[in-house]
């Protein structure tokens, strides 16, 4: 594992994405403290389900509360509504 400050970082990322492209991770520190961390992504992972049960879990995303096909067909407007709207909006 190798150490960059972000000033250092940021002049030789392409080097580090390179280094990390082969396995090797980079910490990356702020007034010497470690903010970030660069590591290869796995591959063959989660799956997308997982991630996102993951991210639920751990309070970053909310769960969905029902499917999508569940709820109500959106409600018709009457032709050139919408337009009327941003007529009014703007002041036309």
């Amino acid at each position: 594992m190798r150490i960059a400050g972000v000033r250092e970082a940021k002049a030789r990322l392409s080097q580090m994405l390179q280094d990390v492209r082969r396995g090797r991770e980079w910490i990356i520190t702020a007034r010497g403290k470690p903010v970030a961390r660069l590591v290869p992504v796995a591959r063959g992972g989660l799956s997308l389900e997982e991630r996102i049960r993951r991210l639920e879990d751990a309070g970053i995303i909310e769960p969905q509360p029902r499917e999508v096909r569940d709820l109500p067909p959106p409600l018709p407007f009457p032709e050139g509504l919408a337009q009327l709207w941003l007529q009014e909006d703007r002041g036309e």
